[in-house]
């Protein structure tokens, strides 16, 4: 049997929704152990000038707890 905790985190890239899941995924992997899955929450913009200045997503990630 296993247990999983999930922890909300928020990642942002100026390129795409695309990068900043893949930069929040690396990013928490580094720090938690076990990372099984994640879902996304929300996606939002940053406008500046009129124009996209940041992509930002929130997501649930899930890991597995270890003894």
């Amino acid at each position: 049997m296993s247990v999983a905790r999930v922890t909300e985190i928020t990642s942002s890239s100026s390129k795409s929704f695309q990068d900043a899941i893949e930069e929040g995924i690396a990013r928490a992997a580094k720090t938690l152990k076990n990372v099984e899955g994640a879902w996304i929450k929300d996606q939002k913009i940053v406008v500046q000038g009129g124009k996209i200045a940041a992509y930002r997503v929130n997501m649930k990630v899930t890991f597995i707890l270890t003894d």
